[in-house]
């Protein structure tokens, strides 16, 4: 019978808790990077009153692809990565 609590390979396996050098850093990015766009698009979609586009965001889990795609193409105000200069104001100032 094998012991498995003595095993290096069955302790530091499987749910990528383990060393970050044994590949185990990976889940915890992945996690980090989908709840960011999640919470961004989730965010988003529930201020834009876009009902059916927050139950898809909410439920489907697309590792944040579903989630840019919508931050950036589907969106009614779409995020920018670029700054937008400020818009001049139409009324002209006095100068005395």
């Amino acid at each position: 019978m094998m012991n498995y609590w003595n095993n290096w390979d069955m302790m530091h396996s499987g749910w990528g808790l383990g060393s970050p050098f044994m590949g185990g850093g990976w889940l915890i990015l992945i996690l980090l990077w989908t709840f960011v766009w999640k919470g961004l698009a989730l965010w988003k979609s529930a201020r834009n009153d876009q009902r059916y586009w927050f139950v898809a965001l909410l439920v489907i889990n697309t590792l944040g692809i579903l989630e840019i795609l919508y931050l950036f193409v589907f969106a009614k105000e779409k995020l920018s990565l670029i700054a937008e200069p400020p818009k001049k104001s139409s009324s002209r100032s006095r100068r005395k």
